[in-house]
């Protein structure tokens, strides 16, 4: 029965192992004449950040037409929110960016975010109005004026777009050799009457090898545009300071967000998700650096500002 069954499994392993390298010689000359009358690779490079970059765009208008209709926001008139619609104005006056719509919506949390490109629209939950002050609202804004001003969502959007085309590049070409290495590798496992030893054999190693490189390709690029996108949420928390010459303000409002979106101490309080960064893996997996880095960052750029006022000398006095 023995002499049977391994019998059997090399029959197997062979015809295995025959219609592997029938179908990688099938493959090459159909990709042989591609490769003949292949592109220049600088021709060849355009195309694919071309289609990246289109896609890309496309993707961004149309996540975002999507965005808007699915939070029922209704846009906040000028008449019922005067002093909103002039600090607002005077924020655009200050920054290369055209007026954006205001659109009041029930967020999960109390926050803001800004969306589309151009003048695009700032997404206000309703209750930021009563939490915030006149002060710490305008510093909001002007957070989210800068991410317009630099176009931070399309950016962002496009650079994925252009990540994901590249590592499925990586991955098609590779594809053939996971396929073909897997393939020998299972074959020559049956042959010599084996099969679980395939995985620990030469090209089995080399299988998962190809599939590691794609998967850490992935994931190293992924952090990187993750810890760009970290890098863009300061960049606009300095702008804002900048326009408005206030990080009290704006440290403050971080401060109040963070609070009103943390659920009150008791014995559910475990069961929420809270946005702070517990770990360093969360850390690099999050869009946003934590928020006590954030107010810490400003409080000590408000110290700063103190601190210059103070040493300034009145004409008078000198």
């Amino acid at each position: 029965m023995g002499v049977t069954r391994r019998l059997l499994m090399a029959v197997v392993g062979l015809l295995s192992l025959l219609v592997y390298l029938v179908a990688a010689y099938v493959g090459y000359t159909l990709l042989l004449p591609v490769w003949d009358s292949r592109p220049s690779p600088t021709v060849a490079a355009l195309v694919v950040v071309g289609t990246a970059i289109g896609l890309g765009v496309v993707n961004y208008w149309a996540v975002t037409a999507r965005l808007k209709r699915s939070l029922d926001a209704a846009e906040l008139p000028r008449g019922r929110a005067p002093g909103v619609y002039r600090r607002l104005d005077a924020l655009v006056e200050r920054m290369d960016v055209e007026t954006p719509t205001l659109l009041l919506a029930e967020l999960p949390v109390p926050n803001a975010f800004a969306i589309g490109g151009g003048a695009g629209a700032i997404v206000v939950d309703r209750r930021l109005f009563r939490l915030l002050s006149a002060a710490e609202f305008e510093a909001l804004l002007a957070h989210e004026l800068a991410h317009l001003e630099t176009r931070d969502a399309l950016v962002q959007t496009v650079a994925y777009s252009l990540v994901q085309t590249v590592v499925g590049l990586v991955g098609l070409v590779l594809f053939p050799v996971v396929v073909l290495t897997g393939g020998i590798a299972r074959s020559l496992a049956l042959l010599r009457g084996d099969p679980s030893s395939w995985s620990r054999s030469w090209f089995g190693r080399a299988q998962r090898y190809a599939l590691q490189v794609v998967a850490g390709l992935g994931f190293a690029v992924t952090l990187l545009l993750l810890g760009y996108s970290r890098r863009r949420e300061l960049a606009a928390d300095g702008r804002a300071v900048e326009v408005t010459g206030n990080p009290g303000a704006l440290a403050r409002a971080l401060r109040t967000i963070e609070r009103a979106s943390t659920p009150e101490v008791g014995p559910l309080r475990q069961l929420y998700v809270h946005s702070e960064a517990d770990s360093e893996l969360s850390r690099l997996l999050s869009t946003h650096p934590p928020m006590d880095e954030r107010i810490q960052r400003l409080q000590e750029r408000a110290q700063q500002n103190n601190g210059a006022k103070v040493g300034q000398v009145p004409g008078n006095c000198r």
